[in-house]
């Protein structure tokens, strides 16, 4: 295994770790909503939006190297 593949397995499994132990309910507050659900969905929500970041600007710094 690489040395990527073995660190990104390692950061997954420490999300996994900390989403389970944190499996209370908290309440979210954005602009003029509060919401309430389970820690687990927050962080998972929060792990996926990061993810689709990082996508996009790889995405877009890939692009950029084929213009030159």
């Amino acid at each position: 295994m690489k040395s990527k593949q073995i660190a990104a397995l390692l950061l997954t499994l420490l999300l996994a770790v900390i989403i389970v132990q944190n499996s209370s309910i908290a309440a979210v507050k954005l602009l003029f909503w509060t919401i309430s659900m389970s820690m687990i969905v927050i962080i998972f929500l929060a792990a996926l939006i990061g993810f689709a970041i990082g996508c996009l600007i790889r995405h877009r710094a890939d692009g950029k190297k084929k213009d030159r």
